[in-house]
């Protein structure tokens, strides 16, 4: 197991009806900024729930961050937080609002232009004190430091990681997730099963407990993710997926072990550039990786085969590729598609795509630093 200092300071309020306490975690004299997303909070009774937990505050919304927040956006949220000497942030929805409230809380605090951090993540020494109450489990940024945004005017989409941003707490109550479209509600199942396995499908350090730890996460998302698209309102299936998701990304797994993430980043681009959803980019990428990959990645990958899908039959070639297309068989069964060409995407995006990736430095990517620009292009071709 290599070295490893962890710190998370997130308090977890967990469980129905949980958003009433509120009241309590953010003080009295404090103004609060309520940052949402769509709409779909007053549609489904959890902005009346915060409103009413808060209705001794001083509250002000801001509303319209979208799925992938734009640096555009949240810099109008940013102006409205100094015009209106907020003191706190209110993150209510998914793990896109929570990252642009994080990218706010940071933005308000730094002197210059905030998409300046997001390539030198030192330069942030200090942010506002946000919270969250969570409705879509996925991203696990309720229970991080990270976050990414997309600057609209430029196609880019980018991530940056600080511990001033950690949420001071935040509220997962299962039942706001009943009302999520099946598409969002796969998506999630998708970005928290290859959130673990950035963390998981490397190479053996010796590290057994991040290993199951990791093996639980996938083995319950595989248990609980086709119960919760089959039942939206299954109660214990939403829990489980939530924690999940959670746990998938609160910096537990990646103690002493080497993460890969060459996934979400090769993804990020294709949302940004293309458009898909981040949970489709996902589902797309991870199989081919790992495919190109699979020499790389096999003690690892016959670990996965065994352990998660009890696939121990054949030689080691035949079992590495048979879990590779397990797990592309797994998110198609949400009825996520796994091939560039079935969103309508063609070759003719992968130079642009190159020449991002190019200048944004992402030329080593991998748990090996061993993913370059010829290998990203063949990661590419292969999901076409």
């Amino acid at each position: 197991m290599e070295n490893f200092t962890f710190y998370n300071p997130v308090k977890i309020i967990f469980g129905k009806g949980e958003i009433a306490k509120l009241t309590d975690e953010i003080p009295i004299d404090k103004r609060i900024l309520l940052l949402y997303g769509g709409g779909s909070i007053k549609r489904n009774t959890v902005y009346d729930q915060v409103i009413q937990a808060l209705k001794e505050h001083d509250v002000i919304a801001f509303g319209g961050i979208e799925a992938n927040p734009h640096y555009e956006t949240l810099m109008k949220a940013v102006q409205i937080v100094k015009d209106k000497k907020i003191d706190f942030l209110l993150s209510v929805g998914g793990g896109s609002v929570l990252d642009g409230t994080k990218f706010i809380a940071a933005a308000v605090k730094y002197s210059s232009d905030p998409w300046n951090f997001m390539q030198n993540w030192d330069s942030i020494k200090d942010a506002m004190p946000l919270g969250a109450v969570l409705t879509l489990p996925a991203t696990g940024s309720e229970m991080n430091c990270g976050a990414v945004i997309t600057k609209a005017a430029t196609q880019e989409k980018l991530a940056f990681r600080t511990p001033v941003v950690f949420p001071q707490f935040s509220i997962l109550d299962p039942t706001t997730t009943f009302t999520l479209p099946p598409r969002q509600t796969a998506n999630g199942v998708i970005d928290t099963f290859v959130h673990v396995t950035e963390q998981y499908l490397t190479f053996p350090v010796n590290a057994p407990l991040q290993d199951r730890l990791a093996e639980s996460i996938l083995l319950t998302l595989l248990e609980e993710g086709p119960k919760v698209m089959a039942n939206s309102h299954d109660y214990d299936a939403r829990a489980n997926i939530m924690w999940c998701a959670t746990m998938g990304l609160n910096g537990l797994l990646r103690l002493g072990v080497p993460t890969d993430w060459a996934t979400h980043v090769i993804g990020h681009e294709l949302t940004a550039k293309c458009g898909l959803d981040h949970g489709q980019t996902l589902a797309v990428i991870l199989p081919s990786l790992l495919y190109i990959k699979r020499e790389n990645k096999r003690e690892k990958l016959l670990q996965y085969a065994e352990r998660v899908w009890q696939l121990t039959s054949g030689d080691e070639d035949a079992r590495v590729l048979a879990v590779i297309e397990k797990t592309r068989e797994f998110f198609e069964s949400f009825g996520v598609k796994t091939r560039l060409s079935e969103y309508k995407v063609s070759k003719d995006v992968i130079p642009s795509m190159l020449r991002s990736y190019e200048n944004h430095g992402f030329v080593a990517l991998g748990e090996r630093q061993d993913i370059n620009l010829k290998e990203i292009e063949e990661i590419l071709m292969y999901s076409l």
